[in-house]
């Protein structure tokens, strides 16, 4: 027969830490680093400061110019009932051309389509 004992079975658990080991001749211990919550902090912090940096580096290439452009000279037409993007374009545009003179009114207006509506007022380059 066998005999147990009870206060040592629900007892904490008790655990042997194995003996330390010497690393052999010839090998190097490597460290291990481990950070700090002050660590991890100020490489976060020296992380974003890098992006930062790289940021404004790429933007200092910026193609933007000391000087004012030329203003294109423009005048306002008002939309007629059955007038289309098409229709203006057409009556400025010197031959084949009305394509580009369309995408100069769009650049103008700040259209995202060629609808108009009836009683809108555009503008349109004043060269033609």
């Amino acid at each position: 027969m066998s005999t147990m004992t009870l206060d040592s079975m629900f007892g904490p658990a008790r655990t042997v830490a194995p003996a330390p080991t010497r690393p052999a001749r010839g090998v190097e211990r490597r460290s291990e680093v481990r950070l700090t919550r002050r660590g991890r902090l100020v490489v976060l912090v020296l992380a974003l400061l890098l992006v930062l940096g790289v940021g404004l580096l790429v933007a200092a290439g910026s193609v933007a110019t000391g000087e004012a452009g030329e203003p294109v000279p423009t005048r306002v037409v008002l939309v007629s009932s059955g007038d289309t993007l098409w229709d203006i374009a057409a009556s400025l545009a010197a031959d084949g051309e009305v394509r580009e003179v369309m995408e100069q009114i769009k650049r103008l207006n700040a259209l995202e389509s060629g609808s108009l509506s009836a009683g809108q007022r555009i503008l349109v380059p004043a060269g033609g």
